[in-house]
């Protein structure tokens, strides 16, 4: 029998309290000042995308809320309660993760890749069960059993993305966390993953956080979107106000202008 460990606990969050919250919070690496007071908030159930150009600290936020790096400054609150406190262990129980290049281990089969965690945690899953597990993984993601025992090399790009999202839902987490998730895919492939990772998150009732360079994803997943710029949350809204708003970094990076105030201070 799989501890709490192996698979989704059950949900932690309280009515009216943010699953995730971002206070003020700051990072520097040396004289390279990252994140300048970020804050933001998501609410249980919520997808937020967070947008921004090349170096604009999206990648250091997740790694943040994920406890990789330490801020200098600040406060993370997972569930209400600070990250440093005993509760983040169990925060960590309930995620899922898709990596932006998949992270798919090449000497492992596809089954292998999808049930990783779950036959490496304290007390592992037994092996059957997890495969069973991971074919029906696979299957949610529109890949079939006779995908199980081939190898990643073997996979097409697409197939690949698939798989990394059949490992992050393969413990039916209550948080998702999504790092450019059509990086390298064609329009079409990548239109096929955003709609899976918008099914899935509805219907799993997952909170989910995305990193995303990438409009389409945002306008497929996003319920709510934060945009960064020069180290803060330049604009915060709902995925619906996005297009009226009048804020004039937003207006210049969602629409790729070459000019406005994002290129004028390069």
């Amino acid at each position: 029998m799989a501890d709490s460990g192996d698979i989704a606990l059950p949900d932690t969050s309280t009515p009216g309290v943010p699953r995730i919250e971002l206070r003020d919070v700051k990072k520097r690496f040396g004289h390279k000042r990252v994140l300048n007071g970020v804050s933001f908030k998501v609410m249980p159930g919520e997808s937020l995308v967070i947008i921004g150009g090349s170096g604009t600290g999206k990648s250091v936020t997740l790694k943040c809320i994920l406890g990789i790096i330490r801020c200098d400054s600040g406060q993370i609150l997972l569930d209400g309660q600070p990250d440093d406190s005993s509760d983040r262990r169990t925060f960590l129980k309930q995620f899922g993760m898709l990596f932006q290049g998949g992270a798919l281990f090449d000497s492992l089969s596809v089954w292998q890749n999808v049930a990783f965690r779950l036959r490496h945690a304290r007390r592992p899953m037994p092996r059957k069960e997890a495969r069973e597990r991971a074919i029906e993984k696979l299957r949610r993601v529109g890949l079939g059993p006779e995908t199980a025992d081939l190898y990643p090399a073997e996979l097409s790009g697409g197939m690949q993305k698939r798989v990394g999202l059949a490992r992050a839902i393969a413990t039916d987490p209550r948080i998702i966390f999504f790092d450019e998730p059509t990086a390298g895919l064609d329009p079409i492939m990548a239109g096929v993953i955003n709609d899976l990772i918008r099914e899935l998150v509805t219907e799993m009732g997952a909170t989910a956080v995305t990193i995303t360079h990438d409009m389409t994803t945002v306008r497929t997943v996003a319920d709510h979107v934060a945009m960064l710029h020069d180290g803060k949350v330049q604009w915060f809204g709902r995925i619906e106000d996005m297009d009226s708003a009048t804020d004039p970094y937003l207006d210049q990076f969602i629409h790729g202008r070459a000019t406005g105030p994002i290129a004028a201070i390069r």
